[in-house]
């Protein structure tokens, strides 16, 4: 890149070039502007400018998390990406696992299929050794400190012993002692061989590093070479003064074009990869393996947050007890029904499983976005990830349904049933909570954040109240009701548990006058075969995990919103 660049002694590593990179964004503007350069092997990098400059798309670019509107960017002469290093602004691990925990997960993810357990851990320990973290093995990640946290993201990249690592701002908002430490964990990496990329609000940082990037507000490349070479380019005795010195252009394109006459006069960029092609990226683990591994780390998540956990279980205790109360018992009797009781508990019992199932797979993704965009890189299938959510909560709602419907018979708020019409009654309800768990994960695939998803849920379940025939029979309503009942997966468990519970038989022979007008009223609401229901609820579940997978996968191809 500069004169400095070729007087360096050759290192080990991974180069990379990039030629011509442009990004726009939606409405067309542009955040990059014809950003072409060259990154040794083997050195740290420094990528500074002004907040707005695209430092970070200029990051994921070249680590490749987003697909470049224009230019290339390739990786030791090759497009096709090694093994690399991505660690966001945000954590990228779970805080409620220790950390040891964390990284043998992230281990049995990362590292070749047939790695055998003991060199697993044997990894894991040197990378804790490496970064001085083996004394914090053994502490949930939310307890440590914001620089032991840093590192302990960068912990999880080491596993895989990355060629090149790329950070986003990895010292913002740590404490000057705490940010040295990491820089000089940096410092060590590239020593040993690894291209670092980082990008940096502060300054100082760039005095630890071997190249510094400096971009316009505008997104154009105004100088690449080293933190001396800079120095004398922008004629100042400190980088802190780069920013005011580029505000002071006449035009947009001045420094720009000054470092492109700078850079045509000079030497040569050196060529990156020597000609020789980047060594390919390891064998993925497969996706059986990968949904082992995912519903084990879930697992022990739920686990080990016992206030998450106590919410999962203890809610629909809370609204079995106000089931309790709500409802008379021997509303069910057949010698003396009562319809429209009737009506009332099998909707809110099917209602219940809906809302239970929807709130466990509410929050599941959005949450941790950060996590799932990096194991996105690293070859994590968003089939599988699914699937391991699927995977650990559904039981929990399977346990929660039983108990809902057993502890409701048990106080008589149940038909008296045998027990082939109470094993028809879960099956309802729990494809009922499936399709409604299966319906949280797409939205909560869709949604950026906690707060979008927890603004969805009045929204997903109102019409799920109105439109599904409890309040309304399904023939009474105006004809778009009609059409859009057909929609709420509420409706098929409801019917579906009406039809075994026998509600039309009951209301037909039990002697209530309010029986057989609401009966004509329903129509044929109850008298589809069970199974019917649960073919619909069944097809609602896999209707919705697909549409969750094609999300995710649509994320991937749109890059960082």
């Amino acid at each position: 890149m500069t004169t400095e660049q070729t007087s360096s002694p050759p290192r080990t590593g991974v180069g990379i070039a990039a030629s011509g990179l442009g990004q726009r964004v939606r409405g067309g503007r542009q955040i990059l502007d014809d950003i072409s350069l060259a990154i040794a092997p083997g050195h740290l990098v420094a990528i500074i400018g002004a907040s707005g400059a695209g430092k970070t798309t200029l990051l994921e670019l070249l680590a490749g998390v987003r697909r470049p509107t224009a230019g290339t960017v390739t990786v030791d002469g090759t497009t096709a990406a090694g093994a690399i290093g991505f660690v966001p602004q945000d954590d990228i691990i779970h805080r409620e696992l220790p950390l040891a925990r964390t990284l043998r997960h992230a281990a049995r993810l990362r590292l070749a299929p047939g790695t055998a357990p003991a060199e697993a851990a044997h990894r894991v320990a040197e990378v804790l050794t490496e970064l001085r973290l083996t004394e914090r093995a053994a502490v949930p990640v939310g307890l440590l400190s914001g620089g032991e946290r840093k590192r302990a993201s960068i912990a999880v990249e080491l596993l895989a012993r990355p060629g090149v690592f790329f950070l986003d701002e990895p010292t913002s908002g740590l404490d000057p002692a705490i940010a040295v430490e990491t820089l000089r964990v940096l410092r060590t990496l590239a020593d040993t061989g690894t291209t670092v990329v980082l990008t940096t609000h502060q300054i100082t940082d760039v005095d630890h590093c071997d190249q510094v990037v400096v971009l316009t507000r505008h997104g154009r490349l105004a100088f690449a070479g080293t933190p001396a070479a800079a120095r004398e380019f922008f004629d100042l005795r400190s980088l802190a003064e780069v920013h005011p010195r580029l505000d002071e252009a006449s035009h947009p394109a001045e420094w720009p074009d000054r470092f492109a006459a700078y850079r045509q006069a000079g030497p040569p960029a050196p060529a990156i990869g020597g000609g020789e092609r980047a060594t390919p990226p390891p064998r993925r683990v497969g996706r059986l393996r990968q949904w082992a591994v995912l519903t084990a780390r879930n697992a022990e998540i739920v686990v080990r947050n016992r206030l998450t956990l106590a919410i999962l279980l203890g809610s629909p205790l809370l609204v079995l007890g106000m089931f309790a109360l709500l409802f008379r018992p021997g509303a069910f009797e057949p010698t003396r029904p009562s319809p429209t009781v009737t009506v009332m508990i099998l909707f809110w019992i099917a209602f219940g499983g809906f809302f239970f199932g929807l709130t466990y797979g509410l929050l599941q993704i959005c949450t941790e976005l950060p996590i799932l965009r990096r194991e996105r890189l690293t070859g994590v299938r968003p089939l599988p990830y699914l699937m391991g959510k699927v995977a650990v909560l559904l039981p929990l709602l399977a346990l929660v349904d039983l108990a809902l419907l057993g502890v409701l018979r048990g106080i008589d708020r149940l038909p008296p049933v045998d027990g082939t019409a109470f094993a028809a009654l879960y099956a309802t309800l729990l494809l009922s909570s499936a399709a409604a768990l299966t319906l949280g994960l797409l939205c909560s695939a869709a949604v950026s954040d906690a707060a979008q998803a927890t603004l969805l849920l009045p929204m997903l379940c109102f019409p799920q109240v109105l439109f599904v025939g409890a309040i309304l029979p399904v023939p009474a309503m105006a004809v778009g009701g009609q059409w859009l009942s057909f929609a709420m997966s509420n409706r098929w468990a409801f019917e579906g548990l009406g039809h075994t519970a026998g509600v039309e038989r009951l209301w037909r022979d039990g002697g209530s006058p309010l029986g057989p007008p609401l009966l004509a009223t329903y129509g044929d609401s109850f008298s589809r075969p069970v199974w019917v229901n649960w073919l619909v609820l069944g097809g609602f579940t896999a209707l919705f995990l697909a549409a969750a997978w094609a999300v995710l996968l649509r994320r991937d191809t749109r890059g960082a919103t």
